[in-house]
Formats: structure tokens, sequence, C-alpha cells
């Protein structure tokens, strides 16, 4: 299968430290949830699955950043994250990271792309 550019969300929904915007993937055959946050600039996009232990991050709908807007944090093990990488800083996940989507910016609209481990949920 081909790779797949697919609209996300306007540039401005992204904002530094601030809310995601979540999505729906496929990622080994199973539909998964998954993140874009911005950080320094930069939109970045994550599953929403900790690497300790395969649970959705969040401990609010759409808040993954600690209350410094530095770290992304799962709320349920305080395992934390580099939001640049998605590399385990802290916690239960050492060693560990989170599995990036790859993002692109154009024209004031972020996009998501697909690759061979993640694809479009199909409705």
């Amino acid at each position: 299968m081909s790779e797949q550019i697919i609209p996300l969300c306007n540039a401005t929904d992204l904002v530094d430290g601030g809310l995601a915007v979540s999505f729906d993937v496929v990622h080994g055959g199973y539909t998964c949830r998954a993140f874009a946050i911005r950080y320094q600039g930069q939109a970045r996009a994550y599953l929403n699955r900790c690497a300790h232990i395969a649970m959705e991050m969040d401990y609010q709908p759409n808040r993954f950043f600690d209350d410094s807007g530095r770290w992304l944090i799962c709320a349920t093990h305080g395992a934390v994250y580099e939001p640049d990488t998605g590399v385990c800083a802290g916690g239960p996940c050492r060693g560990g990271g989170l599995i990036p989507v790859t993002l692109s910016e154009a024209h004031g609209v972020v996009h998501w792309h697909t690759a061979w481990n993640l694809q479009p949920v199909e409705f």
C-alpha cells in the first residue's frame, strides 16, 4: 500500500504545550488512538500508548503535557517522555519510547502520513 497524506487539523489548533488533537489509526491490525501536539514550534504525533504498558496516556481528553508544558506524561504510572522525540525520560518506561506518526504542515494545515505500520481507519 502506498503512503497517503491525510489532513488532520488546522495548524492553529496545535499550540505549544497545549491540548492535543486526537485521531484514529490502524496499527498491528487494531484501531488505536494517536495524538498530535506542538512543542517548540514543531507539530509532532505519537500513538496514544505508554511504552510501559500499552494504555492510553491522557489524564483528561487531549491533555498529555505536564503542568509546565515541558513533558508528555502518562497519567496511569507517571512515565514522562520528551515531546520532540517520544523518548522516555523517566518513570517505568525507561529505555522505551512512544511510536511516532509522521506529520507535515502546508498552507496552514497539519497532515499525517500513513506508513507500513500505520494506516487510516476505514469507515
